[in-house]
């Protein structure tokens, strides 16, 4: 006689947006697997057009108040690549510089207070400052650098307002930048012991054959600029990506599903910029990857929170050197002119490569617009990760499986509204 029986969570934190998890087991096999968004529909893509192209980039920013950033830099680059402007020197620096500050507060917020209570066993962050208390207080200090950065780059740290197509609106002096440089070198030193931290977790065992994709550079890690490769052969330049990289829309999720033409689920994120951008990361991130355990490859999603800890040291080591680097601009922008045309733009966002296709006329009105954040990619790429760990962990009771379903969801730093604060998880055995 065959039993069902179902777990359901209604509620699970630490992820950003709305959706449900559904696993059906039957005879002690997994039937299917489901990761079902079902937030509304949010339309930027819609009501952009029609828009002055200058104001994509403070509409796009509202996509996402974790990771704005992203959003406001695909825009202007897809922007400045179809009029023909180049944003370099000093203003090219200052870009990197608040998008390092984004990294850190996306990620020291994800890897300390939304993923870390899942490995040393606890509910929330709140529960678990009780027995850390040092490192909850630390992990709030290192954010509030990125978010420090965020405000004297960008006005604000949520929806920055001092970004634009072709530069800022305005940029600091050198003695406003300086003002970082002390908590800066405090944070290098504090993220180097957080990434020691998270080296000691114990992590669940999943390795897949990914095919990881991410942008790449050769002078730098890339995050603003660059090809995009993968481990399957893929290298293009970002104008091509809908060639490779297509969009289906299936039944149970509101966030269409990306995948690689031919060839199936895609990776994007910190694990894909890790494997296949080692040796562009400053030395001293290569030097911590070394000495946590990480070494130069790793496929395990488990050990995502490792390399974003990594990464994290690599964002205040570059963001110190480029304050001490730093000369003030002549101008704080470069002048953009519209002209018709299709133009595209990728940056890498905490969570993966964040792609933006924009049409304008000769006026700039915007006719068409297309963006894909990296969850969108991940989707499928997350169910397939669920399928397999649960098809191995199949004996596990229903309490500690759910436990680790929902550990293996986190992996990802899943921004569910970008894609389209809760989680459902139903797991039904027959």
């Amino acid at each position: 006689m065959s039993s069902k029986r179902t777990i359901k969570v209604d509620y699970l934190a630490r992820v950003e947006g709305e959706g449900a998890m559904h696993v059906d087991i039957k005879d002690g096999k997994v039937e299917d697997v489901k990761l079902k968004i079902f937030e509304p529909p949010r339309f930027f893509e819609a009501f952009l057009r029609g828009r002055d192209f200058r104001e994509v980039p403070d509409i796009t920013a509202r996509i996402c108040g974790i990771c704005p950033i992203a959003y406001e830099l695909g825009a202007s680059y897809a922007m400045e690549d179809l009029c023909g402007v180049k944003v370099e020197g000093p203003l090219r620096a200052l870009r990197r510089l608040i998008y390092n500050g984004e990294w850190i507060e996306s990620h020291v917020l994800h890897l300390a207070m939304l993923h870390a209570p899942d490995f040393l066993g606890y509910e929330d962050a709140i529960a678990m400052a009780k027995d850390h208390p040092d490192v909850v207080k630390s992990a709030l200090r290192l954010k509030k650098i990125g978010n420090d950065i965020m405000v004297l780059l960008g006005g604000r740290e949520i929806h920055p307002i001092n970004l634009k197509v072709g530069g800022f609106y305005k940029v600091p002096t050198k003695k406003e930048l300086r003002t970082l440089l002390d908590d800066l070198k405090w944070g290098r030193d504090a993220a180097i012991e957080i990434g020691k931290l998270v080296s000691t977790f114990t992590f669940p065992e999943l390795e897949l054959d990914y095919e990881f994709i991410a942008m790449s550079h050769l002078d730098e890690y890339a995050i603003i600029e660059g090809q995009l490769i993968s481990n399957k052969g893929l290298d293009i330049p970002i104008r091509e990506y809908d060639n490779h990289l297509v969009e289906s829309h299936v039944e149970h999720s509101t966030s269409l599903h990306t995948n690689v033409k031919g060839r199936g689920t895609a990776h994007v994120g910190p694990l894909a910029r890790f494997n296949l951008n080692f040796e562009q990361l400053p030395e001293l991130a290569k030097n911590v990857s070394q000495e946590i355990g990480l070494g130069r490859h790793c496929n395990n999603p488990f050990k995502s929170i490792m390399i974003r800890a990594v990464e994290v040291v690599a964002a205040f080591d570059e963001s110190i050197k480029i304050i001490e680097d730093y000369e003030e601009p002549d101008r704080p922008s470069v002048d953009v002119h519209p002209r018709a045309g299709t133009g595209y733009g990728c940056t890498e966002a905490p969570r993966g490569i964040c792609y933006h296709r924009y049409t304008i006329d000769d006026a700039g009105i915007v006719q068409d617009a297309k963006i894909v954040s990296p969850t969108a990619v991940n989707q499928p790429t997350i169910e397939k990760d669920l399928w397999h760990f649960v098809q191995s962990n199949i004996d596990l009771p229903d309490e500690k499986l759910q436990w680790h379903c929902e550990q293996a969801i986190r992996n990802y730093d899943p921004c569910i509204s970008c894609s389209c604060h809760f989680l459902k998880l139903t797991v039904n055995r027959r």
